[in-house]
């Protein structure tokens, strides 16, 4: 399974280093996001690798909707588990919930199709920043704190008219940013396609924290830190 290098097991729980973490945003996500890097102050599970777990886990459904509510630290133990409620819960051992599924309609979990739709959503959600984050905040007039950017991941869902075997791609339809105060919320709305055809759709919510005004100088200097560190990484990956 391509996700044995991001996680470990111990008995009914799961552990994810922050080396671990960072390795499968950089590499499988392409998401230079300071918060993911494994020395970060601050440092977060990537949103997008819990997602990859509940679809390895518990298959691919039709029709599911993602709710990420709380930061996963540092080799937190977490259960994935289905409750009688027919919702699943990615919780620590204190029950605190960080991710919470509800799904419906067919369930696949040939290994094949799950891990072409999570490497291909997982590609497209890694290009929020600056792909397309930073033309929303800049049409707005507002980005984060250059000092301490932070973009939380609040919210994923998608319904799908079939599952099968073809090898799925996911396209930007539309895109906002609501800014109220020194939040904002970016709602990415995408479409996805297979041999041609459009197979399915979604939509996809972030929070921006610490809102100020924009500056296109700082802006360009984030923008070439985050190339810079992508060009290091494959550099060192080849």
């Amino acid at each position: 399974m391509f996700l044995d290098d991001y996680h470990s097991r111990t008995g009914s729980r799961i552990h994810i280093t922050a080396e671990q973490a960072s390795r499968f945003a950089k590499r499988v996500a392409g998401d230079f996001n300071p918060i993911h890097n494994s020395d970060a102050r601050r440092f977060c599970v990537p949103g997008d690798l819990l997602f990859a777990l509940v679809l390895a886990r518990f298959g691919l459904s039709q029709n599911m909707n993602f709710r990420f509510l709380s930061m996963v630290g540092d080799s937190v133990p977490l259960s994935f588990a289905e409750g009688d409620d027919g919702l699943i819960r990615v919780q620590d051992d204190a029950g605190k919930c960080y991710l919470e599924v509800c799904r419906d309609g067919d369930v696949t979990h040939d290994e094949s199709v799950v891990e072409a739709f999570t490497r291909c959503y997982v590609a497209f959600s890694g290009k929020n920043f600056p792909h397309y984050l930073k033309p929303l905040m800049e049409d707005r007039g507002v980005m984060f704190n250059p000092r301490r950017p932070l973009v939380i991941y609040d919210s994923m869902g998608f319904s799908l008219d079939r599952l099968d075997g073809v090898e799925p791609g996911l396209e930007l339809l539309d895109s906002s940013l609501d800014v109220a105060g020194k939040r904002g919320d970016a709602l990415l709305d995408f479409r996805i396609v297979a041999g041609g055809e459009e197979v399915g759709n979604g939509a996809k919510k972030l929070v921006v924290s610490g809102l100020c005004d924009y500056d296109a100088s700082a802006m360009d200097e984030i923008v070439d830190e985050f190339y810079r560190l992508k060009a290091a990484h494959e550099a060192g990956a080849s």
